[in-house]
């Protein structure tokens, strides 16, 4: 995030990767890493949705619906709590397009972004625009009242430069909320390198309250604030996580995880 090569290990030995944190700006960042353009690739294919496309099995998205909808639904009305919600929307990194979906009555107009075309093509039946790609795609000079990316920039490569694109595309006084898996939660500090959103090689960076507000203020945000993020897992993934199996009738059962994702909102400032 600061460009400082000074790092120490935090976790060694992730299949030939380690775990880092930067002694200047205390990033935690995997290093090695992959190079982007691999990653990519990964991410525009169907299988990246189902689990399988970066050489782990876990349930895809379609399996977590329930659970997603239920998770962005408390999003929403906590934005709505907030004044965060109304007028056009942008998310980044759509999926399936369960949040655009639910976000219809908070939004008069809902557009979103995804590098799968399947995705992208699945999320443009319940929105009104779905660009198939990064957020280059969308035009510098559109802009939109409230941008979101929920478990995305842990996948990004260069962050800062990331969320000023996101400003580029957002009204003066509009709203960017990122959400990401909190790094310095104690969910990870009592599963230690068991931590389920240790999933490598796909997440390359990992933030806490501290780094992830960092971030934002770094590329120009202004009153950058923490946001509630409940998060809802089916049944069988969590108990996936420790070799178990749930019945077929439970598996899909919401569980409402605590401490799992970090969220900030912060504002762009008038240019």
């Amino acid at each position: 995030m600061c460009g400082s090569a000074e790092r120490e290990v935090t976790y060694a030995d992730f299949g030939g990767y380690k775990l880092v944190r930067c002694r200047a700006c205390g990033l935690h960042y995997l290093f090695p890493r992959p190079t982007e353009a691999c990653m990519r690739e990964a991410y525009s294919t169907g299988e990246y949705f189902e689990g399988s496309a970066c050489g782990y099995s876990e349930m895809g998205y379609s399996s977590q619906e329930r659970a997603l909808r239920a998770t962005f639904q408390r999003l929403l009305q906590n934005m709505q709590k907030r004044g965060l919600i109304g007028g056009q929307l942008l998310e980044i990194g759509c999926g399936y397009g369960y949040l655009l979906d639910e976000a219809r009555k908070f939004f008069e107009y809902r557009a979103g972004t995804d590098f799968s075309a399947e995705a992208a093509a699945r999320a443009s039946t319940v929105a009104d625009r779905v660009y198939t790609g990064g957020i280059e795609q969308v035009a510098a000079e559109r802009q939109f009242d409230c941008v979101i990316a929920t478990q995305v920039v842990e996948h990004v490569y260069q962050p800062v430069s990331f969320v000023r694109e996101l400003i580029q595309r957002t009204k003066p006084g509009g709203h960017i909320l990122l959400a990401t898996p909190d790094i310095g939660g104690i969910l990870r500090r009592s599963m230690g390198r068991s931590w389920p959103s240790f999933k490598i090689p796909e997440h390359v960076v990992y933030f806490d309250e501290s780094t992830l507000t960092r971030l934002m203020a770094t590329a120009g945000l202004v009153g950058v604030r923490a946001l509630p993020y409940p998060h809802a897992f089916p049944l069988g993934l969590l108990l996936s996580k420790f070799h178990l199996r749930a019945p077929a009738f439970l598996a899909e059962l919401n569980v409402w995880v605590p401490a799992t994702t970090v969220a900030m909102c912060g504002t762009v400032a008038a240019r």
